[in-house]
């Protein structure tokens, strides 16, 4: 899937909101939390994965909230109002009758309060791992040891609250080497600031549309921005036209690294209210019946990207792996294979082959590359069935040969 492209809409106070659709047909609007922004997820293969699927059939549109990302027109009003505000310009722009909304953790307070007072606006409601009660959940004793880091040391801080909401995952390391790049203590500072003060819990009786509440099984902790079993029932108890469901995946559904885990709950729900729309054992019945077949998937990434921006400068940096970059993609041809140009993956290159030999082959040639350039790689080769489309190739295969390479 190549990068859709940025546009941008206006909030009632004149905040820049950078948005990006992909997809045809009912809009489902994500409002992802401050920490993963839009290019963040198209340097992870599992969120590009899952935002493949679910965009066949409707309307994936995402945003950056305020001050993160490419929305990063300063601000210093991260206020609940705010974010209502940003959120209906986002819809507003859509120029559809409805929306689906979905959310995740921290941007629980947004959604519910922009269903509640645009009911006529929201279709179905989806709330993954909801936090109701940002102010407890920022007073978790590992939290608020850890920001004491954040004026010390910005990156080491980022590094911690990565692995406490992440674990020690490849997902954790991605997002937080890009949000070192892309924000500050002062915003970051702010927006936690602001979001403690957030309170929907007056609001949440007049939510009328029906709505989705989704917990994990094996509950973290409120340090881990969700809430207790008690309390997603209570909160299912409390909203109008709601049903609670659990799941197995450790991340949030865009992050999942299995479908069947989180992303296909979301996906039945909002197609329960679409005759238009196929339920997603349909979609995903029609997906595999595309052409399709066994090939070897080989990953590479850049190692230590981050660090070596800042100790080449950007400029030396961006030409080195640039230089690499065709180096790797003349490698795998010469050995058989081809890179798939249809996915965005920020400092690594996928690509394809019809056999193990031209696969190690290709690794081979790309170690030697890299042994002779400033930039080390990791590579990850795994074997199984791929769906092929438009360039693009997708699949659990696919999946598991990029967490390859991040262990490697």
């Amino acid at each position: 899937m190549t990068h859709p492209g940025i546009r941008y809409v206006r909030s009632a106070d004149g905040t820049r909101i950078a948005v990006c659709t992909l997809g045809h047909g009912q809009p489902l609007v994500m409002v992802h939390n401050f920490y993963v922004t839009i290019e963040t997820l198209w340097e992870i293969p599992e969120a590009v994965e899952n935002l493949e699927l679910l965009s066949r059939g409707r309307m994936v549109v995402l945003y950056d909230s305020r001050g993160s990302g490419l929305s990063n027109q300063p601000s210093d009003d991260f206020s609940l109002d705010a974010g209502v505000a940003d959120l209906a310009a986002v819809v507003d722009d859509l120029d559809s009758p409805t929306v689906d909304v979905t959310c995740n953790g921290p941007t629980t307070t947004i959604a519910i309060a922009y269903a509640a007072r645009h009911p006529a606006k929201v279709r179905r409601l989806a709330l993954q791992s909801p936090v109701l009660t940002p102010g407890t959940v920022l007073a978790d004793e590992r939290r608020r040891i850890i920001l004491e880091l954040g004026p010390v040391d910005w990156e080491f801080y980022l590094e911690c609250l990565a692995l406490l909401n992440f674990g020690w995952t490849d997902v954790g390391r991605r997002v937080a080497e890009k949000h070192i790049k892309e924000a500050n203590w002062a915003v970051w500072r702010g927006s936690m600031d602001g979001w403690r003060q957030h309170d929907v819990s007056s609001l949440i009786a007049q939510v009328k549309c029906p709505t989705l509440v989704l917990l994990r099984r094996k509950h973290r902790g409120r340090g881990n921005f969700e809430v207790s079993s008690e309390e997603a029932g209570e909160l299912a108890a409390a909203l109008p036209n709601a049903r609670l469901m659990r799941y197995d995946e450790d991340h949030s559904f865009l992050l999942a690294s299995n479908w069947d885990s989180c992303l296909r709950l979301v996906e039945e729900f909002l197609a329960e209210g679409d005759e238009a729309l196929p339920p997603s054992a349909d979609l995903l019945a029609a997906s595999t019946t595309q052409p399709q077949g066994t090939a070897v998937i080989m990953f590479t990434d850049i190692v230590s990207s981050t660090a070596l921006t800042e100790r080449m400068g950007d400029t030396a940096f961006r030409d080195a792996s640039r230089a690499l970059d065709a180096g790797l993609r003349t490698a795998i041809r010469d050995a058989g294979g081809a890179s798939i140009d249809g996915k965005l993956l920020g400092d690594g290159v996928l690509a394809t082959f019809s056999s193990a030999a031209q696969a190690i082959d290709a690794a081979r040639r790309c170690l030697a590359l890299s042994a002779a350039s400033e930039l080390g790689l990791h590579i990850g080769l795994h074997a199984g069935d791929v769906i092929r489309e438009d360039n693009n190739v997708y699949g659990g295969a696919v999946n598991i040969a990029s967490r390859i390479c991040g262990l490697s």
